[in-house]
């Protein structure tokens, strides 16, 4: 949560989120057209570009040095890309390949998922225990767990009726928020165990897609955004643990009312009685465009972080102890001109070099070893100088280097 990035028809910016005020661009690149994913390793350097022109094909790069780390192509069409400290996933609609992020190296292909069209999968940020989760199941709601140190399978979770439409890790990779295609209920488990923790209702009125479902950083708020006007942000915390008695008023008597009598009701309807609401909301000024939301701690404050299809940023103030209607405080245009047009001089990179699947096709004549941009301590390509492909997955590619890949605060 700590920078934004964005594909474009023209390539991708990067911006830093370390104002509420001013947003500073961290990099432009118009080498690729048509970026529709584009990744960034937490505040690195490193970052994942896949573009509508080459869409079988994840090209990484160390932006701040304008090289090319790599680049693997595919079956088919590449749906998203997950990464942490120590992998890099790749899902695709029917198949998800996990490499080692130090090297590149592709570690396992998990072939034959269930058709997964939207390339739905999460994957923990901390590199401890790199867990992934992806829909175990295309007509119900199981989500399959698996284990990206290992690789091997951890459980199989029966999250929801219906197929799953959102997942995500707390920063800790303790905990799982999954939600339905129906959208109307948020549900946490535990991992690895899988057990059940938390259930939220985000309404019972109307069906909604849910686009982004995340944690706060602390992991006590969960965020859902969807394609109507309302944000819904919950509170993990069990009030019948921590709430102290209340005073003997209508609500108060009725609630007791209320919690009697779902000893008395099916199943499936007290269950609707006990979930907890939203404890604070957002009401956007647009509906019906994919947005992708964020919580985090700018200046010293939690803020709701919202950013639309069109290209706008959304800050908000949220109140950590009363929750209620979060404030708009700060709109950023991210396709905008004025400061980001002067920026763009300043972060022209020197051009990036051959990749290797052009190396090897301009030196086919050759009776050579294939080769690829050779690695220097620091993490970066010496220019003019290749290395034999076998050296270089286990060479020393500092991808984690302290310096250029501080460790992540959790």
């Amino acid at each position: 949560c700590s920078s934004l990035a964005i594909g474009t028809t023209t390539g991708y910016r990067l911006f830093s989120l370390s104002s509420v005020e001013q947003l500073d661009q961290v990099h432009e690149s118009n080498e690729i057209p048509d970026v529709y994913i584009v990744e960034r390793l937490f505040s690195s350097s490193l970052v994942v570009v896949v573009s509508h022109a080459k869409p079988q094909q994840m090209n990484v790069y160390h932006f701040k040095k304008g090289t090319e780390i790599c680049n693997y192509s595919y079956s088919s069409k590449i749906l998203s890309i997950r990464l942490n400290r120590q992998r890099l996933v790749v899902c695709l609609e029917e198949s998800i390949y996990i490499h080692n992020i130090k090297d590149m190296k592709l570690l396992k292909t998990i072939m034959d998922t269930p058709p997964n069209t939207t390339g739905l999968c999460a994957l923990s940020i901390n590199h401890a225990n790199s867990y992934l989760a992806y829909p175990g199941s295309a007509t119900s709601g199981e989500i399959a767990l698996y284990d990206g140190n290992t690789l091997k399978t951890a459980c199989t979770i029966p999250a929801h009726d219906g197929p799953l439409a959102a997942l995500t890790f707390n920063s800790t990779g303790s905990k799982l928020a999954s939600a339905s295609e129906k959208g109307t209920v948020i549900r946490v488990f535990s991992i690895p165990g899988g057990q059940k923790l938390y259930e939220f209702r985000r309404g019972m009125k109307r069906y909604v897609n849910i686009s982004s479902l995340v944690f706060s950083m602390d992991s006590q708020f969960l965020c859902a955004s969807s394609n109507t006007e309302t944000v819904h942000i919950f509170k993990l915390e069990h009030l019948t643990d921590s709430r102290p008695e209340e005073p003997p008023t209508w609500s108060g008597y009725m609630g007791k009312m209320f919690q009697a009598a779902t000893n008395y009701l099916p199943a499936q309807v007290s269950g609707m009685m006990s979930q907890d609401r939203a404890f604070a909301t957002v009401r956007l000024n647009i509906c019906g465009q994919r947005n992708i939301c964020a919580l985090a701690t700018i200046q010293k404050l939690p803020r709701l972080l919202v950013t639309t299809s069109d290209g706008h940023l959304y800050i908000y103030n949220l109140d950590p102890q009363d929750g209620g209607e979060c404030v708009l405080i700060k709109n950023h245009s991210l396709l905008g001109s004025g400061k980001m047009e002067e920026n763009k001089e300043n972060n022209l990179q020197p051009p990036v070099p051959q990749s290797y699947a052009a190396t090897v096709a301009r030196q086919s004549s050759v009776p050579s070893t294939s080769t690829m941009p050779g690695y220097s301590e620091d993490g970066g390509a010496l220019r003019g100088e290749v290395i034999p492909e076998h050296e270089f997955a286990t060479g020393p590619v500092c991808l984690d280097d302290e310096n250029e890949f501080p460790p992540v605060s959790i």
